[in-house]
């Protein structure tokens, strides 16, 4: 006949069971995996012989931007100024209202980074017309727009009209990182078109 051990020693003998088991199964661990050893960086590729060195990234593209509006507009037009503006990029202002235009180029001159980096113009009377947003003069001011930043400004590397009515929905950094991805001759109004009539 067996005889049963009491409820103490039996709980003594598991508790001493729970704590050896930890401590020996150390050695078959230690056999399976090894002794720790330290990794060392795997090296830079070559190529015949010399390391490859890592081109640059190319700088970020330059945007061009005609921010144009009408009588009244002023106010909204300096809000967008003022939440577009980076130093990298290039800013033509057209607004066909007198005292509007007065108060821009008083903006401008009156604000830091546009004086110290002299990348924002507005253009002058005779050289913007009024526009109508119906009929061929919006689409006029457009293309004079951006032959006016042709001919201001030097590398950039799109066009963007926007109106008063315009904001943007992301900081210039972000748009700026985008965009630096791109092919630079990457044409948004021709990219999608695939009509077999015009081939």
């Amino acid at each position: 006949m067996r005889k049963h051990l009491p409820q103490a020693s039996r709980h003594r003998w598991m508790r001493s069971l729970l704590l050896a088991l930890p401590i020996l199964s150390l050695p078959i661990l230690y056999a399976a995996l090894g002794p720790a050893r330290t990794q060392q960086p795997p090296s830079p590729p070559r190529l015949g012989g010399r390391q490859q060195q890592q081109q640059p990234p190319p700088p970020p593209p330059r945007l061009a931007y005609l921010i144009s509006g009408g009588p009244g507009d002023g106010p909204r037009i300096r809000r967008l100024l003022w939440a577009l503006y980076h130093p990298w990029n290039y800013y033509l202002v057209g607004v066909s209202g007198v005292e509007e235009r007065a108060d821009l180029e008083a903006f401008v001159r009156g604000e830091e980074a546009p004086r110290r980096y002299g990348n924002v113009r507005v253009a002058a009377a005779g050289e913007w017309p009024v526009v109508s947003r119906r009929g061929p003069t919006e689409l006029a001011a457009t293309l004079h727009g951006a032959a006016l930043l042709l001919r201001e400004f030097d590398g950039w590397s799109w066009f963007i009209n926007l109106s008063a009515s315009d904001y943007p929905l992301m900081p210039q950094d972000d748009l700026l990182h985008i965009f630096s991805y791109l092919p630079r001759d990457l044409n948004f109004i021709d990219h999608t078109s695939n009509i077999g009539w015009k081939e």
